[in-house]
């Protein structure tokens, strides 16, 4: 049997959490106080995922830069290809809130949405 032992990201309570795993398989979890922290303790010993937050250079904008971040999770290891597939991109304003900017992000189903507004100057 092998014991993980996690902090929770879930809610600002930061929970120490043990996950105990057999065969790869969680068999339990404790120390969370809430169902989120079951949640996130399973899934992030089996399959880690993350919402990745970055910019992109604006052309014609107001601000020179636009924040971005993935619609949903992306796989953990898939982070640095996100990063590299977003690093060239630039985006002409106007630009809106939830606007996709890359879609289907380094082949993972996800895109890549402004979480910004800006004006074209």
């Amino acid at each position: 049997m092998e014991k993980r032992n996690l902090t929770c990201i879930r809610c600002p309570l930061g929970c120490q959490i043990t996950v105990t795993l057999e065969n790869g398989e969680v068999k339990d979890v404790t120390g969370n106080t809430c169902p989120r922290g079951d949640q996130y303790a399973r899934k992030e010993v089996t399959n880690p995922t993350r919402v990745v937050t970055s910019i992109v250079k604006v052309e014609g904008g107001v601000l020179p830069v636009l924040s971005v971040k993935t619609k949903d999770d992306v796989p953990k290891g898939k982070i640095f290809d996100v990063l590299d597939e977003i690093k060239p991109v630039v985006v002409k304003a106007p630009i809106h809130i939830g606007d996709v900017i890359v879609a289907d992000v380094a082949g993972t189903g996800v895109d890549i949405v402004a979480s910004k507004e800006i004006a074209a100057v």
